[in-house]
């Protein structure tokens, strides 16, 4: 089998850590493993933390257009669309993700209403995951609304598009903690693996074929009147 050329994808993670540069981040150790095959694969590749921007509450595109004085997020959503691919990583807290990670998603969301050049919703044809660590249960609950929110505002998700540790339940060891056994655990090594892998793979046909063919699902093409095949029920 010929090996595939990622070479042309990029991709952003998104730590949604509470902790602030440069304070250790367990999620910010996960997310390591992950960014290591992307770079061995060519892949161009950022990290960054969500905490350490100024980034408000809301769901405007841009936050001063309201009661902020001062707003990020339009800055860092540019690199948001350069990016192939989105990973948000997120610790766990009351089986939850982070009130940071809450964040992102909703000023995702009010971006989510643009359009691409095909009139689609501005997300399509992009790719995303997500990363979960902690030390409590939570990761499937966390991965599933995180994957729920990414797709439905329009990013393509894989399959086994996540991937995360966690230790005993109670207080113990985070994944970074050497008395953890985190980095020999086969289960999230794996995992972690596989969703790298299947990200890039799902990226790579997304960025040969331009995405999806806007028959259908162009929000453009909706507002000027076309219907391609739907018909209104008749209600009787």
């Amino acid at each position: 089998m010929k090996q595939p050329d990622f070479s042309e994808l990029k991709a952003l993670f998104i730590n949604c850590t509470l902790k602030k540069s440069p304070r250790q981040s367990h999620t910010h150790g996960l997310i390591e493993v992950s960014k290591k095959i992307f770079e061995k694969e060519g892949v161009d590749v950022e990290v960054i933390r969500a905490v350490d921007y100024d980034i408000p509450y809301g769901v405007l595109p841009d936050m001063t257009e309201e009661d902020a004085e001062y707003d990020a997020w339009p800055a860092l959503f540019e690199k948001v669309m350069n990016a192939d691919i989105l990973i948000l990583g997120t610790p766990i807290w009351l089986g939850e993700r982070s009130s940071v990670c809450t964040k992102i998603i909703e000023r995702l969301y009010g971006m989510s209403g643009k359009q691409n050049d095909k009139g689609q919703y501005i997300f399509y044809g992009k790719v995303g995951g997500c990363i979960i660590t902690g030390n409590e249960d939570g990761v499937k609950h966390c991965a599933m609304s995180m994957l729920y929110s990414l797709q439905h505002i329009g990013y393509s998700i894989p399959p086994q598009a996540d991937c995360g540790w966690i230790g005993e339940v109670g207080p113990g060891p985070s994944y970074l903690d050497k008395e953890s056994g985190a980095k020999d655990n086969e289960f999230t090594n794996r995992n972690t693996t596989f969703m790298t892998y299947n990200l890039l793979h799902l990226a790579n046909m997304m960025k040969t074929n331009n995405g999806y063919p806007s028959y259908g699902n162009s929000r453009a093409q909706w507002d000027d009147g076309t219907r391609w095949n739907f018909e209104n029920p008749e209600y009787r």
